[in-house]
């Protein structure tokens, strides 16, 4: 059956099971580490504490791995990530008395540089492996590719969850190494060798995007995974945990059935903004699904404050905010392939995802200080401040003609 698939379809495929695979093991090590670590007397704070790394070379990674994957190509930063998340498992193989903080912290950074060189590549290849008109194809893939990997990264939590019961830490980080190892070995032997490669090798000065669409829309995306993490990361768990009574399995499996939910509607995405028509987004849509999204935890926090009750309040503005955004998070996944250039188009999406993970890491040390100084009620104030500015940054975005649809102002012109 696969050899009847076009060339590009079969290396779309690959490029998602790579994906798929990784995202498996990602969601399965960190719920790993968060429960054994628990488990060893680690308060939640001290737990979120080792995943500081994570987050801060996913900034490094994400600008420097555009630019590799410009000049040596996608294939090999998808290997290396593949590679370097095999490396991350194995140190975590050593004697129990060797876990310290730093080591673990440690292998979750490498794991961190894994994770973004991994994602930026499977991004970045669907741009090479669609006509360049077929835009809503585009979307599709995207979307599709985006919203399964969170729904796969909340199967992870499930997994390491399982893993851990079934067959203690050591042994279940052996069997998703010796995995992930497979997988690495088949992708390095079946992906295209030249895929994303850029004809013409970037300077170094190259890094950053002088794409203004890809600036504006790597500022929004910023504060846009801010406003999530900075409620999302520490200070929910936490809240559920300590203030609402929850034991930790079930604030784990919550957690993991919200990130399927949320994968499964990024799926959807294009069915939800595109309308009958199926048109596909642009910068004026990016503005009124942020719009609508600040209105969810701000509702949250009001309910919260005038007595309602916490935990259904939680429960369903937790509902309502995964599904606005799922839809705003595969709008800007598909805008940045759209955007960005065909030759070299890991630079584009590798400064954009360094936007993403700066992100990520400012709501992720926002969301444990803010908590436990000011409460829940304030994280959830910024997270509206913070959507806030990201439709106001989406603002700026371009947008199309009703008529033709294309662009007002083209991106490659700005």
């Amino acid at each position: 059956m696969l050899a009847s698939l076009s060339a590009d379809t079969r290396q779309y495929l690959l490029v998602t099971f790579n994906y798929w695979a990784f995202t498996l093991t990602d969601g399965a090590l960190r719920m790993l580490v968060v429960l054994h670590f628990y488990q060893r007397g680690y308060s939640p704070l001290e737990v979120a504490v080792l995943f500081l790394f994570y987050e801060i070379f996913g900034v490094i990674t994400n600008l420097l791995g555009g630019w590799l994957g410009a000049r040596v190509g996608l294939n090999a930063t998808m290997n290396a990530g593949l590679l370097l998340q095999v490396a991350a498992l194995s140190m975590l193989l050593v004697p129990q008395h060797m876990l310290t903080v730093a080591w673990v912290m440690a292998a979750q950074g490498l794991s961190g540089v894994a994770k973004d060189l991994n994602k930026m590549s499977a991004k970045s290849a669907i741009k090479m492996l669609v006509p360049a008109h077929a835009q809503g194809t585009l979307y599709q893939w995207v979307a599709i590719l985006t919203g399964s990997k969170n729904a796969l990264k909340g199967v992870g939590f499930f997994l390491g969850g399982l893993l851990l019961t079934v067959c203690g830490f050591r042994e279940a980080i052996l069997v998703m190494a010796s995995a992930l190892a497979i997988v690495f070995i088949f992708s390095t032997l079946k992906l295209e060798k030249s895929l994303g490669r850029s004809s013409q090798k970037p300077r170094f000065s190259q890094l950053f995007s002088k794409s203004r669409a890809v600036n504006i829309l790597s500022a929004a995306r910023l504060f846009l995974f801010a406003s999530r993490d900075v409620w999302f990361v520490v200070a929910l768990p936490v809240y559920l945990s300590s203030t609402l009574g929850w034991d930790h399995w079930a604030v784990g499996a919550f957690l993991a059935s919200w990130v399927i939910g949320y994968g499964i509607v990024q799926s959807f995405a294009p069915s939800v903004t595109g309308g009958r028509r199926a048109r596909v987004p642009d910068g004026q849509t990016a503005f009124k699904w942020a719009l609508a999204l600040a209105f969810a935890p701000a509702l949250i926090a009001m309910a919260i404050a005038t007595g309602i009750s916490a935990q259904v309040s939680l429960m369903l503005g937790l509902m309502v905010f995964g599904i606005l955004f799922a839809v705003n998070s595969a709008l800007h996944s598909y805008l940045i392939v759209s955007y960005a250039q065909d030759d070299g188009v890991a630079l584009d999406v590798g400064f954009y995802y360094m936007a993403n993970a700066m992100g990520r890491l400012l709501g992720t040390v926002l969301s444990g200080w803010v908590y436990q100084t000011r409460g829940i009620e304030n994280c959830l104030w910024i997270s509206t401040a913070f959507i806030a500015l990201s439709a106001v940054i989406a603002l700026l975005l371009p947008r199309h003609l009703p008529a033709t649809g294309s662009l007002e102002s083209d991106d490659r012109v700005l």
